[in-house]
């Protein structure tokens, strides 16, 4: 059951009876909570800022005496950063014969044992069920590299543009975890973190991977006896600060519990072609584009392995 790459025919894709099921953890939560592909901004330019985070000094008392209020002090100047980000192209072709779009109460392995005797096959038209399976696989693809993209500048036509990912655009507030597990008390250290450097928790969110949501639920959950229901899910964490969302997302890596306020991940595209067409006698080719960044404030966690956990600060507009 191997995919393929080229043109699909009545010999390489052949049909089959039964219900279809999509295999795998292809779930998106990451990409569905921002506003999916066709939600977001747009924007005109591949390279973008994203935001120019600034800082007050720490806070201090002063100690001005008579003498010296009388004279001007010296100025202080509040210096400006710049952070960037860019998008990227996630390309998809798909391409299917004629042939094969006209023959789909064929059913066979090898396409040549005729009409269907148990029932029709599912997939009656084979053109939208390829565009549907790349659209769905461009999904995941930017489901990936939202959470874990590493940034490249685009700088010609022969270098591809990279998103930064979620978790790698990340700087600041290092948790280490070390060799441990995931527990309250790493938690509770990275919320500290996050309260001390002025995160505003409007709706902030635990993403995680399967293996994570577990531990999640084994420190957090408490389950009632009883003597025919067992278990708990967690999905809400209350804590001093603001009342968390828990969200399983496969494509998150297992060493890493990642908290993102959601209220600041907006999803930018560019003006661009949703397809372009270009047909020969023998079969129609549809070739998908779109060009999509994710851009945001995050804070994170690592956990397990010996690996830094991070976050970054927020820090209001104005």
């Amino acid at each position: 059951m191997a995919n393929t790459t080229g043109m699909g025919t009545m010999w390489n894709l052949p049909n089959y009876v039964g219900e279809l099921f999509l295999i795998g953890a292809n779930q998106t939560p990451f990409l569905n909570m921002i506003g999916g592909l066709s939600g977001g901004k747009q924007y005109a330019a591949f390279d973008f800022p994203t935001a120019q985070p600034w800082a007050l000094n720490s806070a201090s008392q002063p100690a001005v005496d008579e003498n010296t209020s009388a004279t001007a002090p010296t100025a202080t100047t509040y210096v400006r950063g710049q952070d960037t980000n860019t998008v990227q192209i996630f390309h998809q072709a798909v391409n299917v014969s004629y042939a094969k779009q006209a023959t789909s109460r064929v059913i066979a392995a090898d396409a040549t044992t005729g009409d269907a005797m148990m029932g029709d096959q599912p997939v009656n038209d084979e053109l939208d069920f390829q565009i549907q399976g790349n659209l769905r696989q461009v999904s995941l693809d930017a489901e990936y590299s939202f959470l874990q993209g590493t940034y490249q500048q685009a700088t010609d036509a022969d270098t591809a543009a990279k998103t930064r990912g979620i978790i790698t655009a990340t700087s600041t507030n290092a948790v280490n975890a070390s060799s441990a597990d995931l527990s309250k008390d790493l938690i509770d250290e990275l919320l500290r973190d996050m309260a001390g450097n002025g995160a505003v928790f409007v709706n902030p969110v635990i993403f995680c991977n399967a293996f994570q949501k577990q531990k999640i639920s084994s420190i957090y959950g408490y389950a009632p006896e009883s003597r025919n229901v067992g278990g708990v899910n967690i999905s809400q964490i209350e804590t001093d600060f603001a009342m968390l969302g828990v969200v399983w997302a496969p494509q998150m890596p297992t060493n890493t519990l990642l908290i993102a306020e959601m209220s600041v991940a907006p999803l930018f595209s560019v003006r661009y072609p949703e397809k372009a067409c270009c047909s020969t006698k023998s079969c129609p080719r549809l070739v998908l584009l779109r060009r999509v960044i994710f851009t945001g404030r995050w804070v994170w966690i690592t956990v397990r392995k010996n690996t830094t956990g991070k976050s970054l600060p927020w820090l209001p507009a104005n």
